[in-house]
């Protein structure tokens, strides 16, 4: 079943009374963002509209390896599930503004594998030996405590025999992170922009690297994490609220490293304007963003990144990613439609969410 997801972000104290609003408009997912300095705990967050929605899923958007122990990671979510009745999902990535705003960049890739295969098996309910993911402490062993026995691993044991497992889902943007979790994890949500080419790089490369393991092409979900402005004037909102929209997910592709897949003519240059000027202080306020107001992204690069438009032309757009084997859409926008803000369903989930349904099934 095709899934629409609103995506977290920076103010993450959505008010509880949102929830049955959100669950109403037809909305299948709410994220919450786990980012310490900038929002409310994700997970005290999804406790609360677990016990106010009935069939919203709901999950961390998303968290890291470094700022929480794996353990308490799985436990946070594992209360999640059981409370909503089998609704929740972790999301998962190597580290963005939570790590930022103490001092860190994203964890290694040998880190990040660690912590997915931690989290499967505590998630699983199995013993995680105490040597795969120290703990980050000055605190001695505890083969230094003197009583008869002691742990030699962590696990769940409060877990209920019957509550489903909860799925692991990885934001993923370069190659080794989409090879790595498209083996390992049951959700994969790329963040490599709106075009087809680069979706359609994403996940040949995640399906490559299942058949390279033995893996079937069924048994994993693909999804795509995409900026969308809907809106009837395209021109106008390409001029004021688009161009500071791409930055905080094109950013990703150079954070760290050079960008990779499929690039037109403008990008290098465009992504250097990304890196000049995103400012992490400003992270999560888009609209307000001081420098990204100046940036100056070509259009076609905002195209590439961003789908912004009336609601016929929103629909045309994630069709064509759907037949690329994209399943789920974390929607990414400022209300996804700068006037409807307020009460009521907005002008996508009113008219983009049901049409691509529609068309999707038939």
């Amino acid at each position: 079943m095709l899934e629409f997801w609103r995506a977290g972000g920076a103010p993450s104290l959505t008010p509880v009374e949102a929830a049955k609003s959100v669950e109403a408009e037809g909305w299948d997912g709410q994220m919450f963002m786990d980012s310490q300095s900038l929002g409310a705990d994700p997970y005290v967050m999804m406790g609360a509209w677990a016990v106010a929605t009935e069939r919203l899923k709901l999950s961390p958007g998303v968290t890291n390896p470094l700022t929480r122990h794996p353990v308490v990671t799985a436990a946070s979510i594992a209360g999640v599930q059981a409370i909503s009745g089998g609704r929740a999902v972790l999301g998962i990535g190597r580290g963005d503004s939570a790590l930022a705003h103490i001092g860190l960049a994203p964890v290694s890739l040998a880190s990040f594998h660690q912590a997915l295969i931690d989290l499967q098996r505590l998630l699983r309910g199995e013993l995680t030996p105490f040597a795969t993911h120290p703990a980050r402490t000055d605190a001695p062993g505890v083969e230094t405590l003197s009583l008869s026995d002691r742990p030699d691993g962590s696990r769940l044991k409060w877990l209920p025999a019957d509550l489903p497992k909860v799925p692991l889902d990885v934001a993923a943007t370069g190659p080794k992170v989409i090879e790595m979790a498209a083996t390992m994890a049951e959700r994969v949500t790329f963040s490599v922009g709106a075009s087809p080419e680069r979706l359609a790089w994403a996940v040949e490369l995640a399906r490559a690297a299942r058949r390279a393991r033995g893996l079937p092409d069924h048994g994993i979900s693909y999804g795509a994490q995409i900026i969308v402005v809907c809106h009837p004037d395209k021109a106008a909102m390409m001029r004021e609220v688009a161009p500071s929209m791409v930055a905080p997910l094109a950013r990703f592709q150079v954070i760290q490293r050079a960008a990779v897949g499929p690039q037109s003519g403008s990008d290098a240059t465009n992504f250097d304007t990304v890196r000049r000027s995103y400012d992490m202080n400003q992270h999560g306020r888009v609209l307000s963003h001081e420098k990204l107001k100046d940036a100056a992204f070509t259009p076609d690069f905002v195209d590439r990144f961003a789908i912004v438009g009336p609601p016929d032309y929103c629909v045309e757009r994630l069709l064509q990613l759907t037949s690329l084997g994209i399943e789920r859409f974390v929607v990414v926008g400022p209300g996804f439609h700068p006037e409807a803000r307020g009460e009521g369903g907005t002008l996508f989930a009113r008219e983009v969410i049901p049409a691509v349904r529609s068309r999707h099934v038939a």
